[in-house]
């Protein structure tokens, strides 16, 4: 009996000590298990990537979005919300992301966010040309005139009455007068943009009317306001509601019809890259200013001084830039324009030295250009910066090693010229008191010298005025 009781006692411990083992195990199961089935996100899961924009509308945020619609129609994702927050921008910037949010085969959803955010004038524009319009509380939208840089907004041209043709005197009259120029521009640039907005409104089906008063009248409206006004689709307070209201929106891409199921959204952001900081850097106003005063310049103090070289190749660079910021070039014309900027100074640093003057400005505009031009987006195909860094420090060890040794030839003794035969010994060709000639450096020359000097006598050279060499007796002959 005691052999049975100790035997279902070792039973039990060994049942008990092998449970032990793998209790963490067990309970790892069951939470899975639990997960699995009671918590609902463990089912479809939609992936939703998110693209912020905020600030101004500039070529570096065109950049972004592009990237980031590329990403999202490229890695599979459900949906795209840009999350917006804009004061406007610039129109071909605008129109460019216009271009790729339309031609995307996933449904783009813009989002004015966070509360107290607006999407003023090229935001609006943004805003219509989205698959889905949605705005947080106490935000707005509208004013989205099209203002010429450094201008004032065009306002529509109200024709001056007509008076009755009813007096003979009023027939040789002309009956309305003609705008100038500018008025006529304006105009123009208003019509366009009033129709731009009202083909996007149409192609979703939302007020028209508005978006044409937003455009030719300044119009805004806030978000409670555009909901009832047909502008947007939704309200909603953050980006989990947003999710919960669109669960089921149909939309129409350029892939076709599809049905958004975002009960379950995995979120994914598309973060700017340093190139993307870089470029944004460079399109604020303030510094695209200065950036254009400075090429300016540069370029006007290098035409008063001809030679100067710093002012010239400073005022190139910085022109280039501000070019490229004010829109007048693309990103990758800029690029192109500042490698071969920085090729030719850097040819021309070894042509005409400028103790390195050339060859740091060619560096930094080829070293820049890379930076704007090499970016394809593709992985794989895109040029290191480890590559693009060593290349230019190994640039710059050349040409501080250039300016070295140009440094240390300029600290040697002048060997050839005028000033090179100062110091030098000779010996005269035959007796004089005054004037007569001398051998040096196996070339005859006439001297002068104040002590008489005889033939065959050691002499050496004071100074030298024109084809006369001054002398001096160094040892008897």
């Amino acid at each position: 009996m005691s052999f049975e009781l100790s035997a279902s006692r070792f039973l039990f411990s060994q049942a008990g000590a092998q449970f032990r083992q793998y209790k963490s195990t067990v309970l790892l199961l069951f939470v899975i298990l639990s997960l699995r089935l009671f918590n609902p996100v463990w089912g479809d899961v939609t992936t939703a990537l998110i693209i912020e924009i905020d600030g101004a509308i500039s070529p570096a945020t065109s950049n972004f979005i592009e990237k980031g619609l590329n990403h999202g129609n490229e890695n599979g994702v459900e949906l795209i919300v840009i999350e917006m927050d804009t004061p406007g921008g610039l129109d071909t910037s605008m129109r460019s992301i216009i271009k790729n949010i339309l031609n995307s085969k996933v449904p783009v959803a813009t989002y004015v966010s966070p509360k107290g955010s607006r999407a003023a004038s090229a935001g609006t524009f943004i805003l219509y040309a989205s698959h889905i319009a949605a705005m947080a509380p106490a935000t707005n939208l509208g004013a989205a005139t099209p203002v010429a840089i450094g201008g004032t907004a065009p306002s529509p041209i109200k024709p001056e009455p007509v008076e009755p043709e009813d007096k003979e005197e009023n027939k040789s009259e002309p009956l309305e007068s003609t705008p100038d120029n500018e008025t006529a521009l304006a105009k123009k640039r208003l019509n366009d943009a009033a129709a731009y907005i009202r083909s996007l409104a149409d192609r979703y089906g939302r007020n028209a009317e508005w978006a044409e008063l937003a455009v030719r009248e300044a119009a805004t409206l806030t978000a409670e306001e555009a909901l009832e006004n047909n502008v947007i689709d939704y309200v909603a307070d953050d980006l989990g509601d947003l999710f919960e209201q669109i669960n089921g929106h149909e939309v129409e891409t350029n892939a076709g019809k599809q049905t958004l199921s975002t009960e379950n959204v995995l979120i994914e952001r598309f973060i700017k890259d340093w190139r993307i900081k870089f470029l944004e850097t460079l399109a604020d106003p303030n510094l695209a200013y200065l950036l254009m005063l400075i090429g300016i310049y540069g370029l006007i103090l290098e035409g008063y001084n001809p030679g100067s070289i710093l002012p010239g190749v400073v005022g190139a660079i910085c022109l280039i830039l501000a070019l490229f910021a004010f829109q007048v070039l693309a990103v990758n014309y800029a690029g192109l324009i500042l490698i071969a900027l920085g090729v030719v100074l850097i040819v021309a640093e070894a042509f005409a030295p400028s103790f390195g003057i050339l060859g740091f400005g060619g560096l930094t505009s080829f070293v820049l250009g890379s930076i704007m031009l090499f970016d394809s987006g593709i992985p794989g195909f895109e040029v290191s910066r480890l590559l693009i860094g060593s290349i230019a420090f190994l640039g710059g060890l050349i040409i501080l090693g250039l300016v070295f040794f140009l440094a240390r030839t300029l600290k040697r003794p002048i060997v050839s010229g005028t000033e090179g035969m100062l110091g030098e010994q000779g010996i005269a060709l035959e007796d004089f008191d005054s004037k007569g000639d001398v051998l040096v450096h196996g070339e005859r020359w006439q001297a002068k010298t104040s002590e008489p000097v005889k033939k065959g006598q050691g002499i050496e050279i004071t100074a030298v005025k024109n084809m006369l060499v001054l002398i001096k007796p160094t040892e008897e002959g």
